[in-house]
């Protein structure tokens, strides 16, 4: 643990020299002043103290002397004090702040598998409790090598004084440093294993806030109050494990200092009495022990935290190690080229990596080839579990084949750059997501070149200016965490807005309708096959993920999956001819439809205490 804390250390210092530098500069003018005041104070007791108590008087030229050198002694100390503090602040909140940055560059470097085996209460924690973890020690760790130059010159200082007192100060400091390394072992895995509970806190704490809306529907509150309840409870006699360590050794830690400072007494005054030193010299020992029991504390509190800060680095250097990057090529697209994209798979496999090493992967896509050509709607259609959202997150990149390629105007996606792609290239995903901001923010997400005209255009195309332009304060509304102030098709309709609002030039849409009524989703798709300026020009290709009979039906071709392959394709009629299993799937959710929509309107009657009864929308 030692050997491990110490590295990390060291990793610590290669990236902060300068800084480190200057805190140890302060550490050691703290300590050289700490040692010299302790033989100033020896010689203004044995010279001036002591023979104004013998003469009944003291000239006033000695006791400025002895005051001046008090009082620069001291000055030296602050200026001491100032550079450490100041410099080991500074190193450690810079560390914290740059390693939080690259952990979350990683985040984003590494792929959505990689995202879906790791919990994001853990991923939080890493990027931030972790971090803070790892770095504790630096801020004593200044004031610790000061300290150990410090024993030196006092070490050195006893002998030249004392061979005696030397023996007795050599006999402190190896003790105290072994009762340091005691604690430390002992700290270790109770650091190690608090570290990360913390983390599981925090993954419970995320689960249950994130998935609040089915605590609350399907009555768990209790159930998850108790899965809080009891890894907090762990997390809780973790750390009351350590705090009981730490009042075992803390006390022992202050108490050898002041024990070695009676030693150095007892032994002093026989040595006093034998002629063998002086009463300065017996004082400034004494008073050298004083004023070395604090300092000495910093190796201590070094030591101590090395456990954690070791389980920290070990936790955030997981993160950084990570493999399975996604890197971006250099190829860029014309940002003047506007057209509609063509997009195109050829051969691709595609498998979800297992959560863990041992578990065998999850086969999704196999040779899947087609085409979407330039301006044209194609319809994914399939059962659940075919392979559309699959399909969908590949088109834009957000995961890569494990073999065949996926391409843009010919060009395969892997060797775009991050900007081109992300210009070209628009996701609706299933699932709309909207920050806790203003309409506005939440379209233009601060993208150069978006504004006010470009936002309502885009919700235009969407369909949502209308009640947009209804809400209180406009594009200036907020609109609440997660876009809790807004209905399920409201909040589809507005991520919708997001991406139109790039410009696109291709557009996916993984069921990004589902929540909005089929008169306002053929309105929008048939807005979207008609957007590119003149009447029926297309602004953007479309692939969406289609399971409405009538959003199918306004697809110029439709590719029918099963099991990761490709079954069929052709149009929404040809389908409905040829192939059974399109033709039973399309009916069904046709049927489920018409059930629901017969379901939800006039299936309640609620009776007034008048007598007359009215009919409920559900």
């Amino acid at each position: 643990m030692l050997g491990r804390g110490l590295a990390v250390l060291g990793q610590a210092i290669r990236e902060q020299p300068r800084i480190f530098a200057v805190a140890v500069t302060g550490s050691v003018l703290f300590g050289a002043m700490t040692v010299a005041s302790a033989f100033v104070v020896g010689a203004v007791v044995g010279d001036v103290v002591v023979p104004a108590i013998e003469r009944g008087s003291v000239g006033v030229g000695v006791l400025a002397l002895a005051a001046v050198a008090l009082f620069g002694i001291s000055m030296l100390r602050v200026v001491g004090i100032f550079g450490r503090r100041l410099g080991a602040g500074y190193m450690q909140y810079r560390l914290q702040a740059a390693y939080r940055r690259r952990v979350t560059r990683r985040y984003l470097d590494l792929p959505l598998s990689w995202h879906h085996r790791n919990a994001t209460g853990t991923l939080l924690s890493n990027a931030n409790s972790d971090v803070e973890a790892a770095w504790y020690p630096i801020a004593p760790l200044p004031f610790a090598v000061g300290t150990l130059v410090m024993l030196v010159g006092a070490v050195v200082s006893l002998f030249v004084t004392d061979w005696a007192l030397a023996l007795v100060g050599l006999a402190v400091f190896p003790a105290l440093f072994a009762l340091n390394v005691a604690y430390s072992r002992r700290m270790a895995p109770r650091q190690a294993r608090a570290q990360r509970l913390r983390a599981e806190v925090s993954g419970i704490a995320h689960e249950s806030f994130d998935g609040a809306l089915v605590v609350k529907t399907m009555g768990r509150e209790a159930q998850e109050t108790d899965r809080f309840a009891a890894r907090a409870g762990e997390l809780r006699d973790s750390l009351v494990a350590v705090g009981r360590l730490r009042g075992v050794f803390d006390p022992m830690l202050e108490t050898l200092p002041s024990l070695g400072t009676l030693a150095v007494l007892v032994v002093g005054a026989f040595r006093l009495r034998e002629g063998a030193i002086s009463v300065s010299e017996l004082v400034s020992v004494a008073f050298l022990f004083t004023v070395l029991a604090f300092p000495v504390r910093a190796i201590g509190w070094v030591l101590a935290e090395l456990p954690r800060s070791v389980a920290g680095w070990e936790r955030v250097r997981r993160v950084l190690d990570a493999t399975g990057e996604m890197p971006y090529g250099d190829t860029e697209f014309d940002p003047a080229d506007r057209r509609p994209a063509t997009l195109a798979f050829a051969g691709v496999c595609f498998g979800y990596e297992p959560a863990e090493a041992h578990l065998p992967g999850t086969e999704v896509l196999g040779e899947v080839s087609f085409t979407v050509p330039a301006g044209k709607t194609v319809a994914l259609v399939g059962p659940t579990g075919a392979g559309k959202s699959t399909i969908a997150s590949l088109a834009v990149r957000l995961v890569d084949p494990r073999a065949g390629a996926v391409a843009l105007d010919g060009v395969d996606v892997r060797r775009l750059t991050a900007a081109s792609l992300a210009g070209a290239a628009a996701l609706v995903a299933q699932v709309p997501f909207i920050f806790d901001d203003t309409v506005r923010a939440n379209i233009a997400l601060d993208r150069p070149g978006i504004g006010d005209d470009d936002v309502w255009a885009a919700l235009r195309l969407a369909e949502a200016d209308g009640f947009v332009a209804a809400l209180p304060d406009g594009l200036d509304t907020m609109v609440g965490e997660r876009g809790t102030s807004l209905s399920g098709g409201q909040r589809q309709r507005l991520t919708l807005a997001r991406a139109l609002a790039g410009r696109p030039r291709l557009l996916v849409l993984d069921d990004a309708t589902s929540a909005v009524d089929p008169r306002v989703e053929a309105a929008i798709l048939a807005g979207l096959r008609s957007s590119g300026g003149e009447p029926g020009t297309p602004a953007a290709s479309i692939l969406v993920v289609a399971y409405r009979r009538a959003t199918i039906a306004l697809a110029d071709e439709v590719i029918y999956l099963e099991q990761g392959r490709v079954v069929a394709r052709g149009t929404h009629a040809q389908l409905l001819a040829t192939v059974p299993g399109y033709t039973d799937l399309v009916t069904a959710y046709e049927q489920a439809e018409v059930d629901h929509t017969k379901n939800a309107t006039y299936d309640q009657v609620a009776p007034l205490s008048s007598g007359l009864e009215i009919e409920v929308d559900r």
